[in-house]
Formats: structure tokens, C-alpha cells, sequence
């Protein structure tokens, strides 16, 4: 079979063919009696198997010696290709996610898509310092795409550049509580509690659903942040947590604050007066814990907290006693 004819067959073209030749790789059999080359059908299943290994990967180098070398070994030489091609992948992937988010940003002319491109990197520096006024130029200057700030919000450790990119993420409105619904559900805890937090800065509306779905978090962490924040929100079903929260000395003041910002609804007042004077009571606790909850009765307004806090006044423990008759004096003087 002549060359133009094995290029039509195989789907390899002449000059391609040619190389072969002139690499060793594949040698026409024979020549026809004008000089030309002339193909076997055992040249031809050559070819095809030249080509079924370029497929894999192969140089042409390592085709050649595949297939001409009898102690040659492919494990070795396809667990090499193998980590080629994950790299590859992971570059490929790494320049469509860059693309991705140019293209989500929409900018205007290749100005704009320098500036991005800068601010992308930025994000990505070993800088604490560029991290942070990468994430604070978004919105002072092109805004980033939201996959971007909330990527780097939930991979932040350093506690300043996290603060600057949940307040971006802020300013983006809701665009990013998707991706942070996400990070609740993540199997990395510190990717929960960070999601959480950026959740906790997002504007009141879709942000208080999902820190009230939060309240059942299988994350004490995440259920914690997510009351302190809801408390603030006026959500009542947080009382629980909260009072949990005293107990256990954990976020104690902000907590016992969060309570106390819900008291100033007179209908919840009684009810989170009456939740911590139940714990005092009923509860086997140690003084220091009955001694937050009362200092967190300051907080609350009405008459069941005012009767709680004159009885505990004579309480046998005496730092319970002197934390509540002090209280109760400022009461008065108010």
C-alpha cells in the first residue's frame, strides 16, 4: 500500500508518516519499482499502535522504545504519565477557574482584566498584607468575583485578612451564601466555623435562614456562633444556646449581651429571666457558672429577673449573694 493511501486509511498524514520513517519508527517494507514507499499490512498495524501509544501520552522517543525493546516494562512509564497527567489537569483546572472568575467579574476592556488578574494573585500571596488590601480593593476598586473572596475566606488563617474578606463578602451582598452554605456542610471544621462567621456579617434576610438552620449544626462551634449572631437578630429560638454558652464560660459575655439585647422585647424578657433562673435553681452547678447567670440577669429587664436577683441576694454561696445584691443596687439607682 502506497503512503498516500495508508494516510487516507490510517488518519495519519504523509509528512507525519514521513517522519516515522526517518525516525526508525515505522519503515516501509518495500518500495515500488518508481521508488516509492511501499506499506506491508504488518507496517500499517505498526502504525496504529505508534498512534494507540501517543494517545496514552508517549514521546515518540518512548513509542519507539515500547515497541522495539523486548525487556522494556510500561508500570513504571504509566505511573509517570499518570502523574504528568493529574498535574496537568490540576494546571488546566487551576487556568479554567481563573477564567471563570475574569469572566464572572465582566470586565470592561483588558485594563480591568489586569487589575483582576493582580487581585486574584494577590489573594493567592504568601503576604498576610497583600491578602488583605487584595481583599479590600475589591470592593474599593474592581470587584472580584464572589467563588474567589469566598474561597479565600474559608482557606484564611490569619485573623486580619479574614476580617477583611468576610466584610467584602459583606458588601457583595447574598451572591456568596451559596458557597458558604457549602462550607457549613464541609467535613473540615475550621472551613464550618469560618463559613459561619462570614454568614454572621452577611446582611439580615437569606443569612439569618441559614444561621438558623446553623442552631442544629452536628458543630457545637457552629451553632454557638451562629446563636450569638441571631441573637442580635432578635431570634428567640437562640435562648437556649446562649444560656448554654454562660454556663460553660464560652463567649460568656457576648452571650450573656445577646441575651440581653433579646430581653428588650418585653414578651421575651420573663421568658429568658424566668430559662435562667431555672438553671440556677434545678441545676448541679459549680459557683462560678451560678455566678455568670446571675451576672447575665443584669441584663434583663422586668420583675421575674428583679425577684430572681432579691432572693438570690441571700443565696448560701457568697459570691452568687454579693454579685446579685450589687446588681440590684444598681437597679434601683437607675
Amino acid at each position: 500500500m502506497l503512503i498516500g493511501d495508508v494516510a487516507r486509511r490510517s488518519g495519519v498524514s504523509a509528512r507525519m508518516l514521513r517522519h516515522y520513517d526517518s525516525l526508525g519508527l515505522v519503515r516501509p517494507t518495500g518500495r515500488t519499482e518508481g521508488g516509492y514507499r511501499e506499506y506491508s499490512s504488518e507496517d500499517i498495524r505498526r502504525i496504529f499502535h505508534i498512534e494507540s501509544l501517543r494517545s496514552l501520552g508517549l514521546s515518540l522517543r518512548e513509542v519507539k522504545r515500547a515497541l522495539d525493546d523486548p525487556g522494556f516494562t510500561p508500570s513504571g512509564l504509566v505511573d509517570d504519565l499518570i502523574h504528568q497527567t493529574r498535574e496537568r489537569i490540576a494546571r488546566e483546572t487551576e487556568l479554567l477557574t481563573r477564567l471563570r472568575r475574569i469572566g464572572a467579574a465582566e470586565p470592561a476592556d483588558w485594563q480591568d482584566v489586569l487589575q483582576i488578574v493582580a487581585l486574584l494573585q494577590a489573594l493567592g500571596s504568601e503576604s498576610a498584607g497583600k491578602r488583605q488590601r487584595a481583599a479590600l480593593s475589591s470592593v474599593e476598586e474592581v470587584p472580584l468575583p464572589v467563588e474567589a473572596l469566598v474561597e479565600a475566606a474559608l482557606s484564611e488563617t490569619d485573623p486580619n485578612v479574614a476580617g477583611a474578606l468576610r466584610w467584602a463578602l459583606a458588601q457583595s451582598g447574598e451572591h456568596g451564601l451559596a458557597l458558604l452554605a457549602e462550607g457549613l456542610g464541609s467535613p473540615v471544621a475550621e472551613v464550618r466555623r469560618r463559613a459561619v462567621q462570614c454568614i454572621a456579617e452577611m446582611p439580615n434576610g437569606a443569612a439569618t435562614a441559614l444561621l438558623q438552620a446553623a442552631l442544629t449544626n452536628s458543630d457545637i462551634v457552629v451553632r454557638r456562633h451562629a446563636a450569638l449572631a441571631l441573637g442580635a437578630r432578635g431570634v428567640a429560638d437562640t435562648v437556649p444556646t446562649l444560656i448554654d454558652m454562660v454556663v460553660d464560660e464560652t463567649n460568656d459575655v457576648d452571650a450573656a449581651d445577646a441575651l440581653s439585647a433579646l430581653a428588650r422585647d418585653p414578651a421575651l424578657a420573663d421568658q429568658i429571666a424566668a430559662r435562667l433562673v431555672d438553671r440556677l435553681v434545678h441545676g448541679t452547678l459549680g459557683s462560678s457558672a451560678r455566678r455568670r447567670l446571675t451576672q447575665a440577669l443584669a441584663g434583663i429587664p422586668g420583675t421575674t429577673a428583679s425577684h430572681a436577683l432579691a432572693d438570690l441576694s441571700h443565696d448560701e454561696d457568697r459570691a452568687v449573694a454579693l454579685t446579685a445584691t450589687y446588681i440590684l443596687k444598681l437597679r434601683n439607682t437607675q
